[in-house]
């Protein structure tokens, strides 16, 4: 992982947005802002108010309110790019997978779908029109990485593939981001570069979350983002822990949203 500005353009199969729904825009809002030091502007409100994050004027994530009729669990959502959602979704169908909404148009940005794979994990497939995606990865309060937590690799590694082309490789994550080398983990890679990973946890997963995609965003330091958490009314699940390139931590926001945050040591050598 570098710091960068990213074209926005991605290849298809590249996680290139991740989005928040919640139950109150304004707290999320105030609780990320003060985390990550991030900005808002609104976005395309197809389900309703929906902001887009920003530092630097840069595009890094999005955040939604859901309407008051439902009460659906509150989760970080991994969006893959494509070229054709429409393919894209029939594909997830033809894998598998379920297609819970669209695909249908975002307010001019482009066209989505929101999908689950065959053991219940949500993602989002994105076209894009407009908005094309995260525009910056790096620096403190930015989309670094795409990890999906899940019972095994096995059925999901091939759903994955097919859907979007993904070529499956054991091993233990990439820059350190999880330790050992005896885990069921997966890296996707695309064209020689990871662009995500899937981490078998068997009977670990918790039973009140199920498979889910987690997205990790850079801090410069991992102990007192955790703190500063906890301060904001968010809780700590996992605490901060060494990793081969810094350290990280798993948490959930107010209304119970799970990401990680990962600090990275600087480049030797």
């Amino acid at each position: 992982m570098t710091d960068a500005v990213q074209d926005t353009r991605r290849p298809p199969g590249t996680p290139c947005w991740s989005s928040l729904m919640v139950h109150t825009l304004g707290a999320a809002e105030a609780f990320y802002g003060e985390l990550f030091g991030w900005e808002y502007e609104p976005g395309p409100a197809p389900f309703g108010p929906y902001v887009r994050a920003l530092l630097d004027g840069r595009e890094v994530a999005g955040i939604g309110e859901m309407p008051p009729d439902r009460d659906l669990p509150v989760a970080w959502t991994t969006y893959f790019a494509t070229d054709d959602v429409d393919a894209a979704a029939e594909a997830v169908r033809s894998c598998g997978g379920t297609v819970a909404v669209g695909p249908l148009d975002a307010g001019g940005a482009g066209r989505l779908a929101i999908c689950s794979d065959p053991l219940g994990a949500v993602l989002g497939i994105w076209q894009a029109d407009g908005s094309a995606g995260t525009q910056l990865s790096g620096p403190h309060g930015t989309p670094v990485w795409a990890e999906l937590v899940t019972q095994d690799t096995s059925t999901v590694g091939k759903f994955y593939a097919h859907v979007f082309g993904h070529v499956a490789e054991h091993g233990t994550a990439p820059e350190g981001l999880v330790q050992g080398a005896d885990f069921d983990y997966l890296t996707l890679v695309l064209e020689g570069r990871p662009v995500a990973a899937v981490h078998g946890v068997g009977r670990s997963l918790p039973h009140d979350r199920g498979p889910h995609w987690m997205t990790y965003f850079a801090v410069d330091d991992a102990d007192a983002a955790a703190a500063q958490v906890r301060r904001l009314g968010g809780s700590v699940v996992r605490p901060p822990r060494e990793g081969l390139t810094g350290r990280v931590a798993t948490v959930a926001d107010p209304e119970g949203a799970l990401l990680a945050l990962v600090e990275r040591r600087p480049a030797t050598g």
